[in-house]
């Protein structure tokens, strides 16, 4: 595989948000296996759907930014998906470029492989990893999800793990016993973000208290952080 088997669907070439302290590029992949209801990139999804961008476009663009951003950071769809993330990742660090990574985790032996190129890495941990189906849609998901968790946290990759929180998928009871999974396991950066949609909703009333944690969570991780909408 080489970077430019890389299926590309999108293309930020500015983002202040995408990697901690960083102004990064963020590429989008195309393609994911998983089915989440809440998904806001769902055009991302579909992985035979035509790429919208050529890795030799997206070089290009890098090499003409050397010492104007900082740091590359792969997402998606699922980046893990595609075989060529790996030499995508290479091809990056290369330039001279810090790698970010935006993943499920859906796919942990790329995710170990993919871990050595990595700078940093923001995990995507869906819901309790017994209850993973019930928002994926995709069998197993929580099993290889949490494999990933395991491993991001024995690499010393800097990182966060962050849950998307909706009403139709957690309660304030759920979302607290997620929150102590994640800190058994040793998760110390915890971000909790409301999910994105075109319409204000009834999830945004907040009707189960899911977002009065806010203290209680503060208190369980050295970081955390709470995003709305």
């Amino acid at each position: 595989m080489r970077p430019d088997d890389y299926r590309i669907g999108g293309f930020e070439p500015f983002s202040t948000v995408d990697y901690p302290g960083c102004i990064a590029a963020v590429v989008f992949a195309q393609g994911c296996p998983l089915k989440c209801f809440y998904c806001h990139n769902k055009d991302l999804l579909p992985a035979k759907a035509p790429p919208n961008y050529r890795w030799e476009e997206i070089e290009a663009f890098l090499i003409n930014r050397c010492g104007l951003l900082d740091a590359v950071v792969f997402s998606g769809g699922e980046p893990l998906a595609q075989p060529a993330l790996i030499p995508a990742m290479a091809r990056v660090r290369a330039l001279g470029f810090k790698v970010g990574l935006h993943t499920s985790g859906v796919y942990p032996a790329r995710f170990a492989e993919a871990l050595t190129f990595a700078d940093w890495v923001g995990l995507d941990v869906k819901a309790g990893f017994d209850d993973y189906e019930s928002v994926t849609g995709v069998k197993a998901s929580g099993a290889r999800a949490q494999e990933s968790l395991t491993l991001l946290l024995a690499s010393g990759v800097n990182h966060e793990v962050r849950t998307t929180v909706t009403t139709r998928a957690h309660s304030r009871t759920s979302l607290a016993a997620l929150a102590a999974e994640l800190r058994r396991a040793g998760v110390r950066r915890y971000a909790v973000q409301e999910e994105r949609t075109g319409e204000r909703h009834a999830d945004c009333s907040d009707p189960s208290g899911i977002y009065d944690l806010r203290a209680e969570l503060e208190m369980m991780f050295a970081s955390f952080e709470f995003r709305k909408a």
